[in-house]
């Protein structure tokens, strides 16, 4: 089975409103638009409200307690893929039973474009292309507490990990959600270029991955249709807002990307926040679609993205 490179963002014409003509998407040529779900559950048909329309697919580790507490992480995928695709690339559903956590991988909403795609109105830049409007932050805030309805999900480990347009969702319910939100994770995600426009009412750990030979959406900044910030000012607003102290330190290396010789990646972490985190870890050389899972021939790493990204949620519950 092979990933769908759609996690690309498109090249537009206009600045404003809806596009004057549809985006241009980029696709990689080897990867078919093809992964099966890998879950415990199907989609809940009879959901209400928000979910009516989207129901979400979800998986439950097989050692669930409902006597206990138990994490939640939302997995949100890229500009044009789905939650089953993005979950073939990271691989998350393979730590399910592993770690004990409960996941749910949704569906972002179809464009209008002759071939529609799947986006996250995440923020101005990326990727409402068409100015639908749609809710996304009330959506997944749903997904949430339909998924702390039906099981024992721990308030204070509530966690989102998206990458590209999913990464720009992450980060959007960080400022929006932040009371809910204990961690997020954006891989070659971004924030709001405008800070004000990110209310962070609460601390809530960050994890900024990037690329810095990322060509889609840039490691030092960029735009789509609007403009956004790098990957370090993405992070550094949270620096801020949890208080961390203003010079990063360095960590140890990790060897992440199958395709790149060595500890490729270079970890650096804002320490002394009064709540939450802050991490950066660039992927030297690292494009927009890292070689991270086994879907990918020249992987050897196998889980190793997945094991980092959950480890660092996992060590960041709300206190």
């Amino acid at each position: 089975m092979r990933l769908l490179a759609c996690l690309l963002l498109p090249s537009l014409i206009g600045c404003s409103g809806s596009p004057s003509e549809a985006p241009d998407l980029a696709l990689a040529p080897d990867l078919s638009m093809t992964a099966s779900p890998d879950l415990a559950e199907s989609p809940d048909l009879a959901m209400a409200g928000p979910l009516k329309d989207r129901p979400y697919m979800a998986k439950v580790p097989s050692g669930y307690d409902a006597a206990k507490p138990t994490p939640l992480l939302i997995l949100l995928h890229g500009f044009g893929a789905s939650g089953a695709i993005q979950n073939s690339y990271f691989e998350m559903s393979a730590l399910v039973d592993k770690r004990g956590f409960l996941y749910a991988y949704p569906d972002g909403t179809l464009d209008q474009q002759a071939m529609p795609q799947r986006f996250w109105n995440g923020t101005d830049a990326c990727c409402d292309f068409f100015a639908t409007g749609v809710d996304d932050v009330a959506y997944l805030g749903a997904v949430i507490d339909d998924m702390s309805a039906k099981y024992n999900v721990d308030k204070k480990r509530i966690f989102v990990a998206g990458h590209s347009n999913g990464g720009f969702m992450a980060h959007r319910l960080a400022c929006d959600l932040s009371p809910r939100i204990a961690g997020i994770v954006s891989l070659a995600g971004a924030g709001w270029k405008d800070p004000k426009l990110c209310p962070g009412k609460e601390p809530v750990a960050v994890l900024q991955v990037h690329g810095d030979a990322d060509d889609k959406i840039g490691y030092g900044g960029g735009s789509t249709n609007r403009a956004y910030p790098s990957a370090r000012d993405s992070v550094g607003g949270w620096v801020t807002r949890n208080g961390c102290k203003a010079t990063a330190e360095k960590g140890t290396a990790l060897d992440l990307d199958g395709s790149l010789a060595g500890a490729e990646t270079i970890v650096e972490r804002w320490t002394g926040c009064k709540g939450g985190a802050a991490e950066l870890w660039t992927i030297q050389g690292g494009g927009h679609i890292p070689k991270f899972g086994s879907l990918h021939p020249d992987q050897t790493k196998g889980l190793a993205f997945a094991e980092a990204i959950y480890g660092f949620l996992a060590a960041h519950p709300k206190p």
